[in-house]
């Protein structure tokens, strides 16, 4: 009989995956919620919702007799992913807090809390676990548009190993259709969005609490052309279309300028002239072992398509990738996942000279 602990969050997803494990009457289960909100050092910004999540987490273990406990890490979330997510805003980069919040939080801090008690994390990503050569490896889900295996591409071969993801191989609709077969209350909750320590904080509300704001040029690329004044630039990436308030678009960011707090875009029209082939990923995290061969595919966004590539790593341990289509959209500091079929291989942040 494995122990395993169930992340709920209070969502449908990790749920049903605290249900398949239930039903299968073969583990010692206990869920875990992990409390991680901000309510003190923002609450006069908006509602947390961590008390209705809490609430329908309550509700599915007492459904199904498992038992729960809350588990404070508001103090090691604050340290990494909240001050990562300022000081990459700070520095003109565009952050993946889900990404370090997995790796340092999720199958980070529980593990190293609650590793002696349990041999087992479980949680409700779509994403699955495969063994290959004595190796855990980590593979897409099965939904193609719900498929999160991007957010785990930092994990290490010791978290993997430890990781069940229950729901991986079923399609969202097939766990909406697996909660309201057991009656759960939450099979029709919407599922959440944004970054979870917000809760229901508006996202540039945080940013301007944190750095608030600076005003600046917005300028058109080539021409230097004042079109109109930003607030800060950490409020902006690139690749960015909405928000600009400018008129004659669609207006697209091309790039930022710390020092001198500018932000320079350019009209759809030449968008494809700032299409990039090239980058470099920094400091690739491999989950399982570095790429055997050269084509592979490339996500560089959550929910955007697999784009065909060329890796190489370099002798200093960095990745050179050649996509086979340009992307206006490539940023420093998000997260690029490398992938070799359904198996992703792991990834790392974009170098700043994109």
């Amino acid at each position: 009989m494995s122990r395993i602990v169930v992340l709920a969050s209070g969502g449908v997803d990790s749920s049903v995956a605290l249900l398949l494990l239930a039903e299968e009457g073969r583990h010692s289960l206990e869920a875990c919620y992990l409390k991680i909100w901000l309510s003190d050092e923002m609450a006069f910004l908006g509602r947390c919702p961590w008390e209705e999540d809490l609430a329908h987490v309550r509700a599915v273990c007492e459904r199904l007799g498992v038992p729960l406990r809350v588990l404070p890490l508001q103090r090691e979330y604050f340290a990494t992913v909240v001050e990562y997510t300022i000081a990459e805003l700070r520095a003109g980069r565009t952050p993946s807090p889900d990404v370090v919040c997995n790796r340092a939080i999720k199958f980070g801090a529980v593990i190293d809390r609650l590793g002696d008690e349990f041999e087992l994390v479980a949680s409700g990503h779509h994403a699955r676990v495969g063994q290959r050569g004595g190796l855990a490896r980590l593979l897409r889900g099965a939904d193609p548009v719900k498929d999160q295996s991007y957010f785990l591409c930092q994990l290490s071969q010791r978290q993997l190993a430890r990781c069940v993801f229950p729901i991986g191989g079923m399609t969202k609709a097939e766990v909406r259709a697996a909660a309201r077969r057991a009656g759960l209350a939450n099979q029709d909750r919407p599922d959440s969005q944004g970054i979870c320590f917000l809760g229901r904080v508006p996202y540039d509300d945080f940013v301007e609490f944190s750095l608030g704001t600076r005003e600046g040029d917005i300028l058109e690329h080539g021409t230097g052309r004042v079109l109109g004044r930003h607030r800060g630039y950490w409020f902006h990436t690139i690749g960015q279309r909405r928000g600009l308030g400018l008129a004659g678009g669609p207006w697209y960011v091309v790039a930022k300028d710390p020092e001198r707090n500018l932000v320079t875009v350019v009209h759809a029209g030449r968008l494809a002239e700032h299409r990039r082939t090239r980058f470099r990923i920094a400091a690739p995290v491999w989950i399982a072992a570095p790429p055997a061969r050269t084509r592979l595919e490339v996500r560089i966004r959550h929910g955007e398509r697999l784009l065909p590539c060329t890796a190489e790593v370099a002798a200093d341990g960095s990745v050179e990738v050649t996509l086979d289509d340009g992307d206006a959209g490539i940023a420093a500091g998000q997260f690029a996942a490398l992938y070799d079929g359904e198996e992703c291989l792991g990834g790392g942040p974009v170098a700043a000279e994109v």
